[in-house]
């Protein structure tokens, strides 16, 4: 183990030590330890399990739609960490997940003995780096001292993790974060050699428009920046333009496209903003907020985000041709776009409906 591994591990039983209940300790530490779950992704080739650090997420992206979820199945338990309201507080809470190397061993096992014909093709026997939260987010904590033990915690979570992974199975990873603190890591995704690949959630190149959607995440400039440094350090990199914003013309995907082009990504997915729970209440409350008009009429009625939806898709699928990298697009389109009352607006029905059953059942680049 690095030294800096040994330095995590000796304060790590620290940042799991008990807190009294009930009381606000939105930004601490969950009651259930990290282990490898199954995931249940649609469509989306991502991956057959997660590998999830925390509960929450610093980013607060206004769109996110892990929130409702968290809601449905987790509302109690957060009650209990000062959480009332799982979806209107999201960004304000995470909960770093203990860290219990037997039952994260006991849950490789298991996902490692899993037979492949009981697994999706697309997933790629890949664990994701993670599905409700990001790998590599910022830990806000009003106590530096406590600020500087979960973030080592967090650290160490996914090192020590991703070390286990390599060494005791031959399973694959997909790491996707929007941070470019992934970069301190890269000497370890760089000796998993092809089991291993990097991702970016880069719906724009416009800092200014992502600080409304994206409010304390990362810049784009210096996420484009951490895949091109990836990309330098010999990793296989993706990208993924998910989910783009209604702002987002033809000329701001043209750029953030073209962008992408130079990097030569194993895949670049794409997805535009979906309606889920209260996502565009947030996103309307935070552009309030800064004083910003959004185009969040698109997400009046069912039929005009349909519209707004497919338009994206269409205008992404159309650049990648013209820029040259169509072959390697994944376009990520919501099951509720397959309906017959949309596909009988458009001018093939049928050619329209076997696309999407392409996008849906694509399975994404993994390297050779």
């Amino acid at each position: 183990m690095s030294l800096v591994l040994d330095r995590v591990v000796q304060i790590q039983p620290r940042v799991v030590r008990p807190l009294p209940r009930p009381t606000d300790v939105r930004v601490g530490v969950w009651h259930a330890p990290a282990v490898i779950a199954e995931n249940h992704f649609v469509y989306k080739s991502l991956s057959n399990w997660a590998f999830n650090v925390a509960v929450g997420c610093s980013h607060a992206c206004r769109f996110c739609y892990v929130p409702s979820a968290a809601t449905i199945k987790q509302g109690p338990k957060l009650a209990e960490y000062g959480v009332k309201d799982p979806d209107a507080e999201w960004g304000d809470y995470v909960l770093l997940r203990p860290w219990n190397e037997q039952k994260f061993l006991a849950s490789l096992r298991s996902a490692e003995k899993t037979p492949p014909k009981q697994l999706k093709a697309d997933g790629n026997r890949a664990i994701i780096y993670c599905s409700t939260t990001d790998p590599y987010q910022v830990i806000r904590h009003p106590d530096s001292a406590r600020q500087r033990e979960l973030a080592a915690h967090a650290r160490f979570l996914v090192r020590r993790s991703l070390e286990l992974i390599r060494d005791q199975s031959t399973l694959n990873v997909r790491i996707l974060t929007r941070s470019p603190l992934a970069r301190a890591d890269f000497d370890l995704f760089k000796s998993f050699g092809k089991r291993l690949v990097f991702g970016v959630s880069l719906p724009t190149l416009r800092n200014d428009l992502a600080k409304v959607y994206e409010p304390k995440a990362p810049a784009p400039s210096q996420r484009l920046a951490a895949l091109r440094a990836a990309k330098e350090a010999g990793l296989h990199v993706y990208v993924a333009l998910a989910p783009t914003y209604p702002e987002c013309d033809e000329a701001d995907l043209r750029a953030t496209l073209q962008a992408v082009a130079e990097l030569d990504p194993i895949t670049t997915f794409h997805e535009p903003i979906n309606i889920r729970a209260e996502n565009v209440a947030r996103i309307e409350a935070q552009a309030k907020v800064m004083g910003v008009r959004l185009r969040t009429e698109v997400f009046a009625t069912r039929e005009s985000w349909q519209d707004y939806a497919v338009s994206a898709l269409h205008t992404v699928s159309e650049l990648a041709r013209e820029l040259g990298i169509e072959k390697h697009l994944h376009l990520w389109p919501d099951k509720s776009l397959g309906s017959r009352s949309l596909a009988d607006r458009m001018p093939n029905p049928g050619k329209y409906l076997n696309r999407l059953e392409h996008w849906w059942h694509r399975v994404s680049e993994w390297p050779k």
